[in-house]
C-alpha cells in the first residue's frame, strides 16, 4: 500500500528541495488526478482543508516547524508503481514549476477546498475534510 510519504519522498526527489506548502499542495494534486485518471486514490491519508489549502496531517507532522523541505526519509518512492509515478510525473509536469503561494491560491478557487471550507471565514483554522468524491468531482469536470 503506498503512503502520502511515498509520495512525497518520489515528488522530493525528482524535483528537489522545495517549500513545505509547495511539497503538501502537489502531494494533494496528485491524489487528485490520481483519482480522476487511474480511479482509484494514491494512497489512503487524510487530506484537510486548512487556510492556506489542502493539507495532508500525517504530511505536517513530519515536516513541522520547517519552511523548506530537501528529502522525505519516511517514504519510500520505489513503492509506486509505473503507473501511479506516470500519473504523478504528469502533474509534476503541468504544477511542478509554479510557486507555493501560486498552488496555495489556485486550490482556494476550487470547490474541493472552498467546499469544505464552507462558514469558515478566512484565515480561520479548520480541519474539514476534502473527500475523494469531492476532488473526482471537480478535477473530472476540468477533464473535458
Amino acid at each position: 500500500m503506498v503512503t502520502c510519504h511515498d509520495v512525497a519522498a518520489y515528488i522530493l526527489q525528482k524535483l528537489g528541495e522545495m517549500t513545505a506548502m509547495k511539497l503538501q499542495k502537489l502531494v494533494y494534486y496528485c491524489q487528485a488526478w490520481t483519482l480522476v485518471w487511474d480511479e482509484e486514490p494514491l494512497f489512503q491519508e487524510r487530506i484537510e482543508a486548512w487556510a492556506n489549502g489542502p493539507v495532508v496531517p500525517d504530511l505536517y507532522d513530519k515536516h513541522r516547524g520547517y519552511y523548506l523541505v530537501k528529502g522525505w526519509p519516511n517514504g519510500d518512492p520505489t513503492k509506486l508503481t509505473a503507473t501511479q509515478k506516470e500519473t504523478i510525473d504528469a502533474v509534476l509536469g503541468f504544477y511542478g514549476d509554479k510557486p507555493s503561494q501560486w498552488l496555495s491560491d489556485l486550490t482556494h478557487q476550487e470547490d474541493p477546498w472552498a467546499e469544505a471550507r464552507k462558514g469558515l471565514a478566512p484565515g480561520e483554522r479548520g480541519n474539514e475534510l476534502i473527500s475523494e468524491a469531492a476532488m473526482m468531482e471537480y478535477y473530472s469536470s476540468l477533464k473535458e
